[in-house]
């Protein structure tokens, strides 16, 4: 089986409003509510992997005045969430859902429950309601909900389930991952003669997402304040205003805004809103100090987004690495070189750059800090495009990196999959030695 460009855009690519781990525990609550005659939810209880669990600790919940956590994602997903809307579910949700939620938690009324040993994107949610019991279930993506049941008897027609059934029980998701592994990068550059004028509107769309969301962080400095601090320092002289300033200035404002839970949705990339700030965000500031039509442009963004999901066939969509750096890094440097005129070796070169550099980064979860990995990812991927066009590129010979870039991103993987299994677990676990403990 194979793929277009355009079916990986829709696979991949997708608006999501706030952190998609708490908003996909939102999605699977507000699933299992829809089942129910009425909203009146006496019981919620949610079993999730421990990455889910790991990324919905510490981030803000947008719509909710800066709450967090795992139950009250799933509070307000169920008493207020539109699942018909996916990763945009908690659009609907205002003060009076919010209050709700706050008084619901405060009686007892969530359960979390830690499936420690599951591997893979895992979501389970289980309503209760005046004698009726929903449930939910969400695997491999963040939005693929693919089991519902009301009163312990399956539903098979409804609107959110996925319309097209896989062989095995397999995922469209993991079907084009297998695919996806199987390209090279010449391949993938390829496939970018296919965009239509439907998929370059699309790209279009997660531009303008994706900078309103900086705009926004750049104007309020909300979280850490990251991105509105770079350009005070620019404005003050003390860090020069160039391209790289302005990719880790752009990457780093758009994650302020969005860990902080403005109501405001990105474009997300390979199940992550963070990964699309990071795919997409340095490309555009690259753009604005470089001669490039704007085809060229989104051809570039769309490069970053194959790119990063390719990465993430290999590494899984959740694990001990930071996909913004790695991942989406890696997609920014290619798009980068690609829209600097860079040929196929060019990019290549980009790509065992970045990983060279930023390989071992971990991920500690979703929370403001998220924007300081940002904007060294961002500024780390515009260095390695310009590193690579100079002719400077790592060797073979050096740690992970491999002869081609297909096997760098492949030994990154491995990395991810083998070798930080044990650094997940110890991550997960001085996490909840903190404030988290009553979990």
């Amino acid at each position: 089986m194979s793929y277009s460009v355009k079916d990986i855009l829709k696979i991949e690519v997708a608006p999501a409003l706030g952190c998609t781990e708490p908003v996909a525990i939102a999605l699977g609550a507000a699933a299992a509510a829809s089942l129910l005659s009425g909203k009146t939810i006496d019981f919620i209880e949610i079993w999730v992997d421990p990455n889910i669990y790991k990324n919905g600790l510490a981030v803000s919940i947008p719509g909710t005045n800066g709450l967090v956590g795992l139950d009250t994602a799933s509070a307000v997903g169920a008493l207020g969430g539109d699942p018909a809307l996916k990763l945009e579910v908690l659009e609907p949700i205002n003060e009076a859902v919010v209050a709700q939620a706050e008084e619901f938690i405060k009686a007892g009324k969530v359960k979390v429950n830690l499936l420690s040993e599951h591997k893979g994107l895992y979501i389970k949610t289980i309503l209760k309601s005046r004698g009726d019991k929903a449930e939910s279930v969400i695997r491999d993506l963040h939005d693929n909900i693919v089991s519902l049941k009301k009163n312990g008897k399956p539903v098979t027609e409804n609107e959110l389930l996925p319309r097209t059934p896989h062989k095995g029980n397999k995922s469209e998701l993991l079907e084009m991952e297998t695919w996806l592994k199987g390209l090279s990068l010449e391949n993938l550059i390829e496939l970018l003669d296919d965009l239509d004028d439907e998929d370059r509107k699309f790209l279009e769309e997660g531009i303008r997402f994706n900078l309103r969301l900086a705009e926004d962080g750049l104007k309020h400095g909300q979280g850490l304040g990251v991105g509105k601090s770079l350009e005070r320092l620019a404005r003050q002289g003390l860090i020069k205003k160039d391209m790289i300033h302005e990719a880790r200035k752009l990457a780093s404002a758009a994650a302020d805004a969005r860990m902080a839970g403005v109501k405001l949705p990105a474009m997300s990339s390979a199940g992550s809103g963070n990964h699309g700030l990071t795919a997409i965000l340095p490309i555009k500031a690259v753009a604005d100090f470089v001669e490039c039509d704007h085809g060229t442009l989104l051809e570039a963004v769309c490069l970053s987004h194959m790119i990063t999901a390719y990465v993430k066939a290999h590494t899984g969509r959740l694990s001990a690495v930071c996909g913004c750096s790695i991942a989406a890094g890696a997609g920014a440097a290619a798009g980068i070189t690609y829209l600097m005129a860079g040929n196929i070796h060019h990019i290549a070169g980009a790509i065992k750059n970045l990983t060279e550099d930023l390989a071992g980064v971990i991920c500690d979860g979703a929370k403001a800090g998220c924007a300081l990995k940002l904007a060294t990812a961002a500024g780390t991927a515009v260095q390695a495009a310009l590193f690579s066009l100079q002719g400077v590129n790592v060797l073979a010979t050096d740690g992970i990196i491999g002869h081609s870039p297909e096997q760098t991103m492949q030994n990154i993987g491995t990395l991810s999959t083998q070798g930080m299994i044990e650094t997940d677990r110890t991550i997960l676990k001085i996490m909840m030695a903190k404030q988290f403990s009553d979990y």
